[in-house]
Formats: C-alpha cells, sequence, structure tokens
C-alpha cells in the first residue's frame, strides 16, 4: 500500500494558517503568503521581547524623575540614584517608579534619604 504525505502536509499548512489567525487579507488565507507572514510577525516578536524590557526601564527612570522633580526641582534623576548608591538604598527602579506614582509621601522619604547621603 502506498503512503501519501497529504496528511502531513495538511496537518503543516494548517498549522501555519491558523497561527496567521487575524492576519490582513491573503496572508491568513493561502499558505505561502502565511508562512511570509508568520515568519516576519516570529521575528518581530522575539525582537520585541528585548525591546519591552528597554521601554519599560525608560519608562520608570521617566516616573523615578518626574517623582524626583515634583519633590524638589533642582534635584534630578541621575543625582538622585547617586545618592541612593551612597546611602547604600538597593530598591530596583520598577519599585521606585511604582512608589512615585503611587504612595509620594513614602517616595519623598527615600528622596530625602538620597539627598542627606550626598
Amino acid at each position: 500500500m502506498r503512503v501519501t504525505s497529504g496528511p502531513t502536509t495538511h496537518a503543516r499548512h494548517r498549522k501555519v494558517v491558523k497561527a496567521a489567525k487575524g492576519h490582513y487579507g491573503a496572508r491568513h488565507r493561502n499558505f505561502r503568503t502565511a508562512t511570509q507572514s508568520v515568519d516576519k510577525a516570529m521575528q518581530y516578536a522575539t525582537r520585541d521581547r528585548m525591546a519591552r524590557k528597554r521601554n519599560f526601564r525608560a519608562l520608570w527612570i521617566q516616573r523615578i524623575n518626574a517623582g524626583v522633580r515634583a519633590i524638589d526641582p533642582a534635584f534630578t534623576y541621575s543625582r538622585f540614584i547617586n545618592g541612593l548608591n551612597l546611602a547604600g538604598i538597593e530598591v530596583d527602579r520598577k519599585v521606585l517608579a511604582d512608589l512615585a506614582v503611587h504612595e509620594p509621601e513614602a517616595f519623598g522619604a527615600i528622596v530625602a534619604q538620597a539627598k542627606a547621603a550626598l
């Protein structure tokens, strides 16, 4: 009995077309364009996993800087971070940004300690 590759090929095609669900036009209908679309989407996904980390760090830095300047307009982000290091306060930027947004009084206490250490 002869074995055909039909079911295997169909399954492979279905897997790619399923991954292209939501893509525009022929990109989610035709196997050939769906393959290209899915490959490019995977490249973007890989690249953007690293970019997301950069974007969040940048956002945290902006929020910390805004929080520091709200307390003292002459005090900058870089001097604040330097003060934290001199004071021996090891709090990461994610937590500092959250404190600056949601608990300004606690953040103000940390800023005061960083200022005192300078």
